[in-house]
């Protein structure tokens, strides 16, 4: 006697299964790990976010607002341009720990690490004078001169007294400021200034006095002192895009067009 297969086939089983929390922990585990993986990617290649920690970009950045930076457009052969605002890394004893924010704690600092929080550590100035250039202050007008072009600049400094020159800087008998002074920039370095003239500790401050200058054509030791004036390209990070927070104050940066009448040098 025959006896039917449908009647004989017993229930397939299935394999063992994960429950559903279980479940849910694993998957969520594998999306945190590739978000921290993107956003490692895009802080590293991309985009990164700082926050402004001193007066010297005011008026129109100010202490603690936040920014954006964007790094491919100085990928390969792409260099920061005249007009530019760029975050770089310290050159040299530029920071001043008395007016850099505190470095963010606890998660904050963590998440730092992944781009996902605004960084300090950096420096933010504006490109005056590329390699070549010869940056000269002031015309009879209190203007900077770049290659011998001035620069209108009112539409984007603090309002100075005098000229559109730096601060005073106390290195000997050199006072610099609107008294006058001359850099030229060596190739492969940046002279960068912050909008605020008379509180920006930036490549003008930091520039050694005439005589130093012409020592330094002889000596390497004081070549390579008067060289801490300018940003070398490599440590730049990269150019600011947009300010993104306050909100309310949100914007994006252009290069202004008072650069774009620079002569080659």
């Amino acid at each position: 006697m025959s006896i039917d297969a449908a009647e004989t086939d017993s229930p397939k089983k299935d394999g063992p299964t994960k429950s559903g929390p279980v479940r849910v922990v694993v998957e969520t585990a594998v999306l945190v790990v590739v978000a921290v993986a993107l956003a490692l990617v895009v802080k590293t290649f991309f985009v990164q976010a700082f926050y402004i920690p001193s007066t010297s970009m005011e008026p129109g950045l100010k202490v603690n607002d936040r920014i954006l930076v964007e790094k491919p457009s100085y990928w390969f052969s792409g260099q920061p341009q005249r007009g530019d605002v760029i975050v770089f890394s310290d050159p040299g004893g530029w920071l001043d720990a008395d007016a850099d924010t505190a470095p963010p704690k606890g998660v904050g600092k963590v998440l730092a690490k992944i781009g996902l929080y605004p960084t300090g550590g950096h420096l933010v100035k504006r490109v005056v004078g590329i390699g070549g250039d010869t940056i000269h202050c002031c015309d009879t007008q209190g203007r900077v001169e770049v290659n011998g072009q001035p620069l209108d600049e009112g539409s984007f400094i603090a309002q100075q007294e005098g000229c559109d020159g730096p601060m005073e800087q106390a290195n000997g008998n050199y006072r610099g400021g609107c008294r006058g002074w001359t850099a030229k920039v060596p190739q492969g370095r940046l002279f960068v200034m912050g909008d605020n003239r008379g509180d920006s500790a930036d490549s003008s401050f930091h520039l050694c006095s005439p005589p130093q200058q012409k020592a330094a054509k002889t000596d390497p030791t004081k070549a390579k002192r008067c060289d801490g004036a300018f940003v070398p390209t490599d440590r730049v990070v990269g150019k600011v895009v947009a300010l993104v927070w306050p909100a309310g104050h949100f914007r994006f940066l252009h290069r202004p067009a008072t650069f774009k009448d620079v002569p080659a040098p």
